[in-house]
């Protein structure tokens, strides 16, 4: 049995235990695919990381991101989280102003943004209207008209995501879903606040597949909407996103977009640190 370091910290908010928690457990080198999944199991949060040394000679350090219900080629709240822990363990970059994750998609650059860190979206894997099949199965799930569902495309950026925009933030915020009816979709739905409001839209995260049935802050979601969003017009080119009011969280993601990148930004609060022993 080996003691290994472990963190929990709160990703995209600034006060603890109003974001999205995740679980780091740092120099997991020996530990197999199966602990890596039995510890995500037994922590129960929506993503636990294990940090690694990087095998790319651009990274700073490589992640295994997994969920209760399996692994993932990226997310976006374990990177922010995930950075945090490896700086605060002592990890010094080879740039000093950007940080480069390897993960499951490549090359991930994380920066600082003053107080928060800020990752670049990787590119979309996925784009275009979903398919009437499953816009049908997805409106239904939703509980939803199909005419209430202004625009459903899929925003894949490794964990499969299709987003649904709604009128408005209030429809999102009111919204039931059926999740044996989403059965198969990672679904995430965004509508605007009114304007004046402090954030400029609200998203919700569906994702009962992978054992978490609404995740409370999600980066790769918002960084596909992001990118969807402004490249359709429908979104200014720097806003922040709340997310996590259903679940009683208060997560806010702030977005930027600069030249060709997508920048998505938050705060990472440590709240717990420790010795875990596997």
């Amino acid at each position: 049995m080996t003691e290994r370091r472990f963190s929990q910290l709160d990703v995209f908010t600034t006060v603890p235990l109003r974001g999205n928690p995740l679980a780091v457990v740092h120099d997991a080198q020996g530990l197999t695919d199966a602990q890596m999944a039995d510890m995500a199991r037994w922590t129960n949060l929506s993503e636990t990381t294990f940090l690694l040394p990087p095998d790319d000679p651009e990274a700073d350090y490589r992640v295994r991101i997994f969920t209760p219900g399996g692994e993932l080629p990226f997310a976006g709240h374990p990177t922010l989280g995930s950075c945090h822990a490896w700086l605060a363990a002592g990890g010094v970059p080879r740039d000093p102003d950007v940080v480069v994750q390897q993960c499951g998609v490549g090359r991930v650059r994380v920066r600082r943004d003053g107080e928060r860190l800020a990752f670049a979206a990787p590119a979309l894997r996925r784009t275009g209207p979903v398919e009437p099949t499953l816009r049908a199965q997805a409106v239904a799930a939703l509980g939803l008209a199909d005419s209430q569902v202004l625009r459903l495309e899929w925003i894949d950026n490794g964990p499969g995501w299709m987003g649904a925009l709604l009128a408005d933030a209030a429809t999102v915020l009111a919204l039931q879903p059926d999740f044996a009816a989403m059965r198969g979709l990672k679904l995430g739905v965004v509508g605007p606040h009114p304007a004046g409001a402090e954030c400029q839209f609200e998203v919700r995260a569906f994702v009962p597949g992978l054992g978490v049935p609404e995740d409370p802050v999600t980066g790769s979601l918002n960084a596909g909407l992001a990118q969807w969003l402004i490249g359709a017009g429908l979104a200014p080119a720097a806003y922040v996103a709340a997310q996590g009011a259903a679940l009683g969280r208060a997560g806010r993601v702030h977005v930027q977009c600069e030249g060709a990148d997508v920048w998505i930004g938050g705060a990472v609060c440590p709240v717990v640190s420790g010795i875990v022993r596997l």
